[in-house]
């Protein structure tokens, strides 16, 4: 794979901002259609297969795959009893990691906290500075939103509708399904509307258990819908099919990359046009304004390595750093034309955040498995997915909108159920009879989008870069803790009802942000006075300034958003080409 020289004196058609499942997006997209693009990412171009070995064995890393003695991630008591930033406090500790970064594994592929600090309320923010960002590590699910999350308003009465439909975006749904791949059974749910799916994975015993046991309460438990390729991809010489070798807990990565990562499915085939030049260790710190027309002019960056600053000129400025840091360096770009931060006169950049609420869920045992040969069941890339039900055709008394579960079962590498009491060879075998009757499940639920929900910069605090860092004004509020006592109740019920024996039951709501899903800090509207952007993600104010990431979602819906960040990206992006053609932009 050849790559272009990086060239500051030109001006390139257009700049993008972050190399994470929008911004890999909007390069495929961009070269496709003909446009020179650069490709700026903060962090580097990790030798990602060296970094995940998913083929090594425990007994085989120094660690038994969990950090150096020199680092330290979060946990959840310290995210609970600390305030950021969360620097202060492991002086003892070289490195500090997020909670997703507890493994050998991903090191490096995480963010230092203490280089890139926040302030404000409690908030576990996992980010991910390198080539193809969180998509090198994801969790691999891959849902479509419907019109019960697009016109959401109409439904309930609460917040705003996107100013799309299902059927506007369904055909760009199609387009990721085919290029990347994904895997799941189709389903008929108009509130989960099917993908174009490859071969699915399997259900185990203890799954196929539950889905017929929560059959006649009118539920649905179906496959795992993987971004995974199971039958492989012709147009892609960078990725391999799933061949199912179980490593695919260790929090996400695949160095065979059957699991969709950005940069083999989407940057490195966009490189191959000879239209794609990539700048690593780039961190932007302002988009540029022209004084005259003000419009976007370029990204002011500066090396990550060597603290030097640069500015790149470009026809088009494309946004797609993530969620929060889109929003960050919007407010970043104050100038005399826009002394509120870029695309911002709306005063809505950085509030509307929501996400997912995550924690309750509940583990039980398949009594009929105990004592069962163990099976082979730690080579999918996921169990099962027991979709939303509430809200759908009746309205819950306590609260709005739904949530659905991730869960699990069967034979795995390290078994569970290891912290059964005893010790020796009666311990043991103890162990190994239960181990593959074990299933469990947790809950994944909308966040509401509220205004007074936000981030803002903080007027002291800088990151190791001298750029001013986000402070958090952001708590779950009472819609949410309602859902999260009823995730446990039903959790219990369907459990129940399969004849499971509960073993554990969770009712703690985890920390903000855990669900790694943040959205909806310059969300999309047709109201230049209540949004950010236009359908398209193009920003109100500035014509030639698109922010194609998680930022433009205008509620989180309780499906994972990855999939739809790609396809309405797919879809602005196909707008944006066309415009500049046009001579519009």
């Amino acid at each position: 794979m050849a790559e272009p020289e990086v060239n500051l004196t030109r001006k390139y058609d257009a700049v993008i901002i972050g190399s994470g499942a929008a911004g890999g997006m909007a390069a495929h997209v961009l070269t496709s259609h003909g446009l020179q693009v650069l490709l700026l990412e903060a962090g580097k171009k990790l030798p990602i297969e060296q970094e995940l070995r998913s083929m090594e064995w425990p007994y085989d890393n120094a660690h038994r795959g969990f950090l150096p003695p020199d680092s330290h991630s979060l946990s959840f008591n310290e995210y609970t009893i600390r305030n950021p930033p969360y620097g202060p406090g492991f002086e003892k500790s070289k490195h500090l990691h997020s909670y997703i970064g507890s493994s050998d594994y991903l090191k490096n592929i995480v963010v230092d906290e203490r280089d890139n600090p926040f302030t404000g309320t409690n908030y576990a923010w996992v980010r991910a500075r390198c080539l193809g960002g969180k998509t090198n590590i994801w969790g691999r699910l891959a849902l479509r939103l419907s019109d019960y999350d697009f016109k959401a308003k109409t439904r309930d009465g609460y917040g705003e509708d996107w100013p799309i439909s299902y059927g506007e975006i369904a055909p760009y749904y199609d387009k990721v399904d085919l290029y990347l791949g994904i895997t799941g059974v189709k389903e008929n749910l108009p509130y989960l509307p099917d993908s174009i799916f490859q071969r699915p994975t399997k259900l185990n015993c203890a799954e196929v258990t539950l889905k017929q046991g929560i059959q006649k309460m009118g539920r649905v438990l179906t496959q795992y819908r993987a971004g995974v390729t199971s039958d492989g991809l012709k147009h892609n010489k960078y990725r391999s099919r799933c061949y199912g070798r179980g490593a695919c807990e260790r929090k996400g990565g695949c160095d065979i990359h059957a699991a969709f990562d950005s940069p083999t499915g989407l940057i490195y085939p966009a490189m191959d046009t000879g239209n794609l030049t990539l700048r690593t260790n780039s961190v932007a710190r302002e988009i540029t304004v022209d004084p005259q027309t003000g419009k976007a002019s370029g990204v002011h960056f500066v090396d990550s390595q060597t603290m030097k600053d640069y500015k790149v000129h470009a026809r088009v400025v494309i946004v797609a750093a993530s969620t929060l840091e889109s929003a960050r360096l919007l407010l970043l770009s104050k100038s005399r034309l826009y002394p509120n931060g870029l695309a911002n006169s709306s005063g809505h950049v950085g509030h509307n955040f929501c996400e997912h609420v995550m924690g309750p869920g509940v583990a039980g045992r398949a009594k009929n498995l105990v004592g069962k040969p163990p099976t082979l069941d730690d080579g999918r890339p996921g169990g099962f997915y027991l979709t939303r039900f509430r809200n759908l055709a009746e309205k819950h008394p306590k609260f709005i909108r739904g949530y659905g579960f991730e869960g699990g079962s069967g034979s795995a590498m390290f078994p569970r159920g290891t912290d059964t009491h005893g010790f020796g060879a009666s311990f043991k075998e103890e162990v190994r009879k239960n181990q593959g009757a074990f299933i469990g499940m947790g809950a994944f639920g909308e966040v509401l989008s509220r205004y007074e929900n936000y981030v803002e910069l903080d007027p002291v605090v800088k990151d190791k870069w001298g750029i001013p860092s986000l402070r958090f004004h952001y708590k779950f509020g009472d819609n949410e803790h309602r859902m999260a006592e009823d995730m446990k109740e039903t959790a219990q019920e369907m459990f129940e009802a399969a004849g499971f024996e509960i073993v554990h039951v969770s009712s703690r709501v985890l920390t903000e942000g855990w669900s790694i899903h943040e959205l909806g800090t310059a969300r999309m509207g047709n109201d230049p006075k209540t949004s950010v952007l236009n359908q398209f993600e193009q920003s109100h104010d500035v014509k030639n300034l698109f922010v194609v990431d998680g930022s433009a979602f205008v509620n989180a819906s309780c499906q994972n958003p990855t999939w739809t960040i790609m396809a309405l990206c797919w879809r602005s992006c196909d707008y944006l080409a066309e415009e500049l053609q046009k001579g519009n932009l």
